[in-house]
C-alpha cells in the first residue's frame, strides 16, 4: 500500500525522524507518520500550519508499505477513551504509542486520524528490525501550497 506524507523538500528525500514528541510517540521515539491520502496528508498539514511557512518548497512523500495485516497494529477508536482528539490526551496517546514502539512487534500502527477520525494515519517505527526491508520511500512529488487554504489572521 502507499501512504502519505507532506514536508518541506529538503527532508523529503530520506525517511527519517527527528524523534520530536507528538500525539502518538514520546520524545527520542523515532517514528514517522503518514496518512492514507494526499488530502488527508494535506489536512493534516493545515491543522498544523502555525508552524508552516506557506511560502516554502514542499514535496509529498509516497511511501510504500507492507499491507499485510502481520505487519500492523491497529488501534481502533472504539478503544480510545472518549475525548480522545483532544490535547488532554496526548499522554494516553503517547504511551499507548510508546508502549508499541518500545515492544517492536510490527512496523506500523494504523490510527484513526484526529481531523477525520473515519480515516487513517499510519505512524512507521524507524528503530524497527524490518524498517529498511519493509517501507520504502518510493517517490516524492511536487506540491502546491493553496493560498486559499492558509488561516487568515487578525
Amino acid at each position: 500500500m502507499e501512504v502519505f506524507r507532506i514536508c518541506r523538500a529538503e527532508y523529503a528525500g530520506s525517511l527519517v525522524s527527528s524523534g520530536s514528541l507528538n500525539r502518538w510517540n514520546l520524545d527520542h521515539e523515532y517514528v514517522i507518520y503518514a496518512a492514507s491520502s494526499r488530502s488527508l496528508a494535506t489536512l493534516e498539514l493545515i491543522v498544523h500550519s502555525a508552524h508552516i511557512n506557506p511560502s516554502a518548497d514542499f514535496r509529498v512523500m509516497v511511501i510504500s508499505l507492507p499491507d499485510d495485516s502481520g505487519v500492523i497494529t491497529s488501534i481502533g477508536e472504539s478503544s480510545l477513551p472518549a475525548g480522545w482528539r483532544k490535547m488532554s490526551a496526548y499522554p494516553f496517546l503517547q504511551r499507548l504509542g510508546s508502549e508499541w514502539y518500545n515492544k517492536r512487534e510490527t512496523v506500523l500502527m494504523k490510527v484513526p486520524s484526529a481531523v477525520i477520525p473515519l480515516e487513517s494515519n499510519f505512524v512507521i517505527n524507524t528503530e524497527h528490525p524490518d524498517f529498511r526491508d519493509m517501507v520504502k520511500l518510493v517517490r516524492t512529488e511536487d506540491y502546491f501550497w493553496d493560498k486559499r487554504l492558509q488561516r487568515t489572521r487578525s
